[in-house]
């Protein structure tokens, strides 16, 4: 086991667990809200919708270089805030703290009208830097709380009672701006409140996590004349250096950033194909990624028992075949009915590869670097969410506006991330993870 530090071992609670997985519930909102389905939509076709008047597909191009913006962002800083944190003993602090930006960045959004396209890109950024951060701590935790074989289910309930936090959201969103829409409301008037609404839901339901998530690290003192940024490095070089060691799991991370790309285009490019393409208005829009989000919840608890099961590599391979056979019937898809079959084939292979990409982090990760090996399963989901966006967005500005041309860019990850996980041992790699170099 590493000299870095050891975790402390004790018995986890039940509530302890749930409190984990409650951070996924909280943080859903923003996902489904801002990132898949009002705001992503509002952006193209309200706050930047004027840019497409003269040049078709740019402000869908400015939308994707903002969430590539962001996760580039991540992907620097990840895995060195991940080894201090480890460090440091400290994921939770670093947690609350994202936390805290994404939450008031959201609400800022609320204040950034039509036509002002730089400040609503920046104010993007950084709320999506802060929650993509958050989403590398609170998955730091997992190997602390589940053992090897409760991995898989706990992280599947973390994904599904996340599911539910972004419905409970987005229904409570849907409420208003029927509401609003009823007595004569727009866009521009309605969706502001439901940014304050998602900021709002987040800050208060996060809380289970910081009252009752334990920190079970143990700091170490730095040596002399050692910051913690120069050390977050240097871990970060160690754990570079002992890629050979860990091949399987190094072999995962490249397969997960190619199928990962294909999910996180989905993710911030779902309401804009459906709105851009097939026509959908706004309260239909929501239903159907409410929808979804139930068909995404079962998935990812379904899954965790499948993968437990079965292991993690043919679970996940069957859960890119249908990511593939639903973007095959989306690119197809001509009536709405066709979308909402190919958005809940979406829902159950985005709640399992979800769920077990992170539960397979997890069983090839040595515990004693929880933090800073989650910060590269970070960073693979970061150069992830880098390519997949850019490309489409790049393809649909190149085909002006062709989102149907720029939704086989989104197929080809997914194909590319199958192929690169046939090659994963996951016997070996756990047992790679037994023999952690010192």
């Amino acid at each position: 086991m590493s000299d870095e530090y050891s975790p402390v071992v004790t018995t986890v609670r039940r509530r302890e667990v749930l409190a984990w997985a409650f951070y996924d519930f909280a943080n859903s909102g923003y996902t489904t809200v801002v990132l898949t389905t009002i705001y992503s939509a509002y952006f193209v076709s309200v706050v930047a919708g004027g840019l497409d008047e003269s040049s078709p597909g740019t402000a869908t191009l400015l939308w994707t270089v903002s969430i590539a913006l962001a996760n580039l962002c991540v992907l620097l800083s990840g895995p060195v805030v991940g080894a201090v944190a480890d460090h440091r003993a400290s994921k939770k602090s670093f947690l609350l703290a994202t936390t805290l930006a994404c939450v008031l960045a959201t609400a800022l959004l609320g204040f950034v009208g039509p036509g002002h396209v730089f400040l609503a890109m920046v104010l993007l950024v950084l709320s999506a830097i802060a929650f993509a951060s958050g989403e590398n701590l609170i998955a730091a935790f997992l190997p602390e709380i589940a053992d090897n074989e409760k991995m898989g289910r706990i992280s599947g309930l973390g994904w599904s009672v996340g599911y539910f936090g972004g419905l409970l959201t987005l229904g409570i969103c849907l409420g208003y701006i029927t509401w609003a829409e009823a007595r004569g409301d727009t866009a521009p008037d309605y969706v502001p409140v439901t940014l304050w609404l998602t900021a709002l839901i987040f800050a208060c339901t996060a809380a289970p996590t910081f009252v009752w998530l334990r920190e079970r690290a143990r700091p170490s003192p730095l040596e002399k004349g050692m910051s913690y940024m120069r050390h977050g490095f240097s871990q970060v070089r160690r754990t570079l250096v002992h890629a050979a060691h860990y091949r399987d799991l190094f072999r995962f991370l490249i397969s997960l950033t190619a199928f990962q790309a294909g999910v996180a285009t989905v993710v911030v490019i779902a309401a804009i194909y459906a709105q851009e393409v097939m026509g959908f208005g706004s309260q239909e829009l929501i239903v159907l990624i409410m929808v979804v989000n139930l068909t995404a919840a079962v998935g990812a608890f379904m899954f965790g028992f499948v993968q437990d099961r079965l292991g993690s590599v043919p679970s996940l391979a069957g859960a890119i075949l249908v990511w593939i056979a639903a973007g095959a019937v989306t690119y197809f898809a001509t009536q709405p009915y066709q979308l909402w079959l190919a958005a809940n084939l979406m829902g159950l292979a985005m709640g399992s590869s979800q769920a077990g990409g992170r539960a397979l982090i997890g069983r090839l990760t040595p515990v004693a670097r929880s933090a800073e090996f989650f910060g590269l399963w970070g960073l693979a989901s970061r150069a992830a969410a880098i390519l997949g966006p850019l490309a489409y967005g790049a393809v649909s500005r190149l085909s002006n506006g062709d989102h149907r041309m720029a939704l086989l860019s989104t197929l080809f990850f997914f194909v590319l991330g199958l192929l690169l996980l046939l090659t994963v041992n996951e016997a070996r790699g756990m047992e790679a993870r037994e023999r952690e170099p010192v």
